[in-house]
């Protein structure tokens, strides 16, 4: 079969593993969709913004998003987007859980993605081609999972909240500044927070907040420059935010890279 751009056409081939490669522009947007198999979506290039009916997720390419068979989930591209996704057959996909989660790609698992996307779809399974799949299986059995999830409530008084945090994360409005922006009081925003995303209001800033600094620092900002742009007082209260969150400091995250 012929390399294909359709999701669609990876639904019923005959391997444990295949790979969808396409590349698409800033901006262009992949309605909400489901799969049967489980997806590692992974772009080598680019950054992506994705939902599912429990959370959103800011993807650059050193980060992935395992989706469970049958997940809804859309895409936004933040950039161009070089788009090399993983599906993986519904029995395999099991052992790699129920829920979505975001994985660090290392630079074997992403050679070995690249690798399998060279070839076609239905590629020959003996040989070079079954030690690809079975490494790119045990990679992702031991990659690192990383709680960058930014739970998404379906209150449309708090996902308008919600969304306006997501757009200017900087802005330390309070609690009462957005209730009245809603026509809410702040107990009830307050109780909304919890019950629909399970943070506090102002843990679930700290998440948007942590899931824009790793992007800014995957793209090389300098750390005092993504503390000032997210509305830290300083660079120590973002690193100390950042340990907190992560167990280690922005630069000790980098070098480990």
């Amino acid at each position: 079969m012929a390399r294909s751009e359709d999701y669609l056409d990876y639904q019923d081939v005959p391997r444990l593993m295949t790979v969808l490669v396409r590349d698409q522009q800033t901006g262009e947007y992949n309605a909400p969709h489901t799969h049967r198999h489980g997806q590692l979506l992974y772009a080598s290039s680019g950054v992506m913004r994705v939902a599912t009916p429990s959370g959103l997720w800011i993807l650059p390419p050193k980060r992935a998003l395992w989706i469970p068979p049958h997940v809804v989930h859309d895409q936004l591209m933040l950039s161009p987007v070089k788009m090399r996704s993983v599906y993986i057959e519904h029995e395999a996909a099991q052992r790699f859980g129920d829920s979505c989660k975001v994985v660090e790609i290392s630079p074997l698992l992403r050679e070995l993605i690249l690798t399998l996307a060279d070839q076609s779809i239905e590629y020959p399974q003996e040989g070079r081609n079954a030690h690809v799949v079975a490494l790119i299986l045990s990679e992702l059995e031991f990659a690192r999972t990383l709680p960058l999830q930014i739970p998404w409530p379906r209150d449309r008084r708090l996902v308008s909240v919600c969304t306006a945090i997501l757009d200017h994360p900087e802005q330390a409005n309070s609690v009462d500044y957005w209730a009245d922006r809603v026509g809410a009081s702040s107990r009830t925003l307050i109780r909304l927070f919890q019950n629909e995303t399970g943070l506090n209001f102002r843990h679930w800033v700290q998440q948007v907040r942590l899931a824009m600094a790793i992007d800014r620092l995957d793209k090389g900002h300098p750390i005092g420059h993504i503390a000032h742009d997210l509305g830290y007082s300083s660079q120590s209260a973002f690193s100390a935010m950042f340990k907190r969150s992560m167990g280690e400091s922005p630069r000790e995250f980098l070098n480990r890279e």
